[in-house]
């Protein structure tokens, strides 16, 4: 696995892959790897010729400084479990590659009220940092096909929206979520809770499922009211929100919809100061 931290380095070993109409994979992270995100390396490396993966924890989309500053960073581990699947290249650049002579200027994109609910509601900036730091990773890599978990699923509908807006010539690849034995969805916020927040987190998962047996046969008012009845049992939980929404505008649902309407739920909670979110796709 080649490792390298700027723009011409990374150039310079892919260039002969586009030159010979080789297909590049690649899987953007900010570290902490764990094994959803090795299932999207291995599917990038079944796919294509070549594949990057790239680690950089990027300051603008965090809007809490405090966690940014526990956001777990273990890089040698990172490093030995990309090497140890099969990785081709590694991209880890500094802050200033990425960000030069500190300019923070992030894009000003209109994404409607894609930025604007849940998690953007909840976190002001956080998808301008985001789509400003995909669209130069997507520059640098210029990748033909690029893989993202859908955990993060509104941070995955802004990307297709803004690949489609712009007509990069790039194929997202969604890839299903990645969950532990206890059902909890794998992130690398999971390293940071403590061991008795640990036992009581799989609510979320159980929660959701919960709610899909639910569905169609309970109120959009009844589902609300149970998940948050479920959440205040439980202390150390906090609920942000929970939401029903339209799956490519994540627009909230109001009423009974079609049977072939593609409909999520999605959540967000705290467990202590640890921000987990889940979703679970209704129909």
């Amino acid at each position: 696995m080649k490792i390298v931290a700027t723009k011409p380095e990374l150039e310079n070993l892919l260039s002969p892959y586009r030159q010979g109409g080789k297909s590049i994979g690649f899987v953007p992270t900010m570290g902490a790897l764990h094994k959803g995100h090795i299932s999207l390396i291995d599917l990038s490396i079944k796919e294509n010729d070549v594949t990057v993966c790239s680690i950089f924890v990027n300051p603008t989309q965090f809007n809490d400084p405090a966690d940014l500053k526990r956001y777990p960073r273990p890089v040698e581990s990172d490093r030995e479990m990309l090497e140890s699947v099969g990785c081709d290249i590694l991209f880890m650049p500094s802050v200033e590659e990425m960000y030069p002579h500190n300019d923070y200027t992030l894009l000003n994109e209109d994404l409607g009220i894609l930025d604007k609910v849940m998690e953007g509601k909840s976190r002001p900036g956080h998808f301008a940092g985001m789509i400003t730091i995909v669209s130069k990773l997507f520059d640098y890599v210029k990748p033909t096909k690029a893989y993202f978990g859908n955990k993060d699923f509104q941070q995955l509908t802004i990307i297709k929206y803004f690949v489609k807006k712009h007509n990069l010539p790039i194929i997202i690849r969604e890839c299903p979520i990645s969950r532990d034995e206890d059902g909890l969805a794998m992130s690398s916020r999971n390293r940071l809770l403590l061991p008795e927040e640990r036992k009581i987190v799989a609510l979320i998962p159980n929660t959701l499922l919960k709610v899909k047996e639910m569905w169609g046969k309970k109120s959009l008012a009844d589902l609300k009211a149970f998940v948050n009845a479920e959440f205040a049992k439980e202390l150390i939980l906090r609920l942000d929100y929970f939401e029903i929404v339209h799956f490519d505008t994540l627009v909230s649902i109001t009423e009974p919809v079609s049977s072939e309407t593609p409909i999520i739920a999605c959540i967000a909670t705290f467990a202590g100061k640890i921000r987990l979110i889940d979703n679970i796709k209704l129909q």
